[in-house]
C-alpha cells in the first residue's frame, strides 16, 4: 500500500507560517534544497490545500533564466507531477492538477488502490490537520527550523487525539536546520 506522508517546514515552537503569514525564514540552505529535491522524486502524487497550491504555482510560472541550477531541477520534477488540489473556492487549477472531487478519505482511498510505489504527499496544515483526523497519514516528516515565531498557522494537528510515533531518520544540516522523520505506530 502506498504511503500517505506529510512533509513541511517548521518553526520550533510549531508553526508553518508566522502570525503575520510570514515564512520567509524557511528558504532553505542549498543542502536543505537538495533534501528537498531528493524527497520529491519519492512522490507519486500531492495533494495540496488551495492556499499552498497558489502559492506552489510559483514553480510553474517562474522566469527560467532567473532559476539555479538546483531550482532548475526542482522545477523540472514539480511541474510534471500530477497535483490533487481540495478547494471550495476555485473552479479551475493549472497545468498537471485536477480539482479533487471527493472527499479526503475517498481520494487517498482510490489513490491508494491505484498501482505505483511512490508516495502520496500532503502539503498544507489544514488538508494535513484533516487527513490526521481521519488517520490516513502513515508518516510526518517536519523539517524544523532554529526559530521561535510566536504563533500562526500549526503543522500539527489540533486535534485531541494521541497517536504515538516512531523515529525512523533524523538529519542535522549545517544551517541548524534539523529534519524529523517520524512513522506513525500502528
Amino acid at each position: 500500500m502506498r504511503t500517505v506522508t506529510y512533509s513541511m517546514g517548521v518553526s520550533l515552537d510549531g508553526y508553518i507560517v508566522g502570525p503575520d503569514g510570514d515564512f520567509d525564514w524557511t528558504g532553505p540552505d542549498e543542502d536543505v534544497f537538495r533534501f528537498w529535491i531528493d524527497e520529491i522524486r519519492e512522490v507519486d502524487v500531492h495533494l495540496l490545500g488551495r492556499r499552498l497550491y497558489e502559492t506552489m504555482l510559483y514553480w510553474e510560472t517562474a522566469d527560467q533564466s532567473s532559476l539555479s541550477d538546483a531550482e532548475l531541477e526542482w522545477a523540472a520534477l514539480w511541474n510534471p507531477l500530477p497535483k490533487l488540489v481540495f478547494s471550495h473556492t476555485l473552479s479551475a487549477v493549472q497545468s498537471n492538477a485536477r480539482l479533487a472531487s471527493g472527499g479526503l478519505a475517498e481520494e487517498i482511498e482510490r489513490l491508494r488502490a491505484e498501482s505505483g510505489e511512490g508516495e502520496i504527499a500532503i502539503g498544507g496544515a489544514t488538508l494535513a490537520a484533516e487527513a490526521a483526523a481521519l488517520g490516513l497519514i502513515d508518516e510526518y516528516r517536519a523539517m524544523v527550523y532554529p526559530v521561535l515565531v510566536g504563533g500562526g498557522i500549526p503543522f500539527f494537528p489540533q486535534h485531541e487525539r494521541r497517536v504515538d510515533l516512531e523515529l525512523v531518520e533524523t538529519r542535522t544540516f549545517s544551517s541548524k536546520v534539523v529534519y524529523l522523520r517520524y512513522r506513525v505506530a500502528r
